[in-house]
């Protein structure tokens, strides 16, 4: 009896022990043993984080785009729809794929200065200096994008200015380019800003800086135009005395035709009559007293004034 009962006490045991622990004892088993597993993984749980953060530091500038303020932007999709011309993002902040390619443009007015030399029609070299103010055409960056691409100054504003400047401006003489004669330069600048504004880009205005011709014949232009300006001196001059001679004549012949109707309208009554009027104002002047001292042939007395 005594041996069945041990048997009987050594069976339960063997129960409880293989019963599976609940309540906190077996939570924190299963901590112990994730926290295990974790400290035999943890190596490469490392290395994944360092390359996850490798990662977004080599594609942060990819994926998080700014805008700021006078820019715009163009994107292309390199898996679907490629360039984007249809829509130009503004300023703000934008999230896209690192696969994508955000490409930012200046819209702002911008100004550049360039300088080459062009020849005259008679092969004499002309230095320009120019400044040019241009921006692109908003609505049309995609386009411009697309078809030109960001480095569209040296593609396009430069090469089309000159080209414009250099075919005209061959047409002409120095002394017409230099002084701009009969606003011929001003009509190559509008002819040069038009032809530019055809490609997405609007050009405001082309500065002529400064023009430069060889010192030999620049020199002789200002001479030649120093002695313009004496004989026009001069033929005003001349003009001038002619007008007054012109002037000197018509009074003459006015005074000639004077005399001329005068005397034949003169008289002996008429002028004794002008004497016998005269004669009367003075006798009536309160700052006069008459003296009779004779009459002449008609009658008529001498008057002085002795006030004074």
């Amino acid at each position: 009896m005594e041996e069945t009962q041990t048997n009987n006490l050594d069976f339960n045991k063997e129960i409880l022990t293989s019963q599976p622990q609940t309540g906190d004892n077996g939570q924190n088993n299963k901590k112990k043993k994730f926290w295990a597993k974790l400290e035999d993984k943890s190596p490469y749980i490392i290395v994944a984080v360092l390359l996850f953060s490798l990662l977004i530091l080599m594609l942060w500038h990819r994926v998080i785009i700014t805008i700021g303020s006078g820019e715009a932007g163009v994107l292309y999709r390199r898996l679907i729809g490629g360039t984007i011309i249809d829509y130009v993002y503004p300023e703000g902040f934008y999230v896209i794929f690192p696969w994508d390619i955000m490409t930012i443009y200046d819209a702002r007015e911008q100004l550049i200065k360039h300088e080459f030399d062009v020849l005259t029609n008679k092969g004499l070299p002309i230095h320009l200096k120019i400044a040019v103010r241009f921006h692109p055409q908003y609505d049309l960056i995609g386009v411009l994008h697309q078809q030109i691409g960001p480095d569209y100054v040296e593609k396009v504003i430069i090469p089309q200015i000159e080209s414009v400047l250099r075919k005209n401006i061959g047409q002409y003489d120095p002394e017409d380019i230099y002084t701009n004669k009969q606003g011929i330069l001003s009509r190559i600048i509008l002819l040069a800003m038009e032809e530019t504004g055809r490609k997405y880009v609007q050009v405001d205005e082309i500065m002529i800086r400064s023009l430069e011709l060889p010192e030999s014949i620049k020199r002789s232009i200002e001479e030649k135009l120093v002695y313009e300006q004496q004989y026009k001196g001069y033929q005003y001059l001349i003009a001038k005395e002619k007008e007054e001679a012109k002037r000197k004549r018509i009074e003459a012949t006015g005074f000639s035709d004077y005399h001329e109707i005068i005397s034949q309208n003169l008289d002996e009554k008429l002028l004794q009559w002008q004497g016998i009027k005269a004669t009367q104002e003075l006798a009536t002047s309160n700052n006069s007293k008459v003296v009779v001292i004779g009459s002449g042939k008609d009658g008529l007395p001498l008057i002085l004034n002795t006030e004074k």
